[in-house]
């Protein structure tokens, strides 16, 4: 067996709560969700950004090579 199929499958990662009670219960829509989907969208937000201003500034580059290309 190969180091990788070894490490692939080692459990890391996963959370284990052998005796759960009623103050660790994960229920749906609780506060750690809402901010975890807040914090989604904020950094969704932030990528959009920024390969929007990435795009304007290769359009900026591009329409100057462009116009010095035309004056030569």
């Amino acid at each position: 067996m190969s180091d990788n199929a070894r490490t692939d499958n080692d459990g890391q990662g996963m959370i284990v709560n052998p005796k759960p009670t009623a103050e660790n219960q994960d229920w749906d829509g609780d506060d750690a969700d809402r901010a975890d989907r807040l914090r989604f969208e904020e950094e969704q937000a932030m990528i959009r950004e920024q390969s929007e201003a990435r795009a304007a500034a290769k359009a900026a580059e591009a329409a100057k090579q462009t116009g010095t290309a035309k004056s030569v």
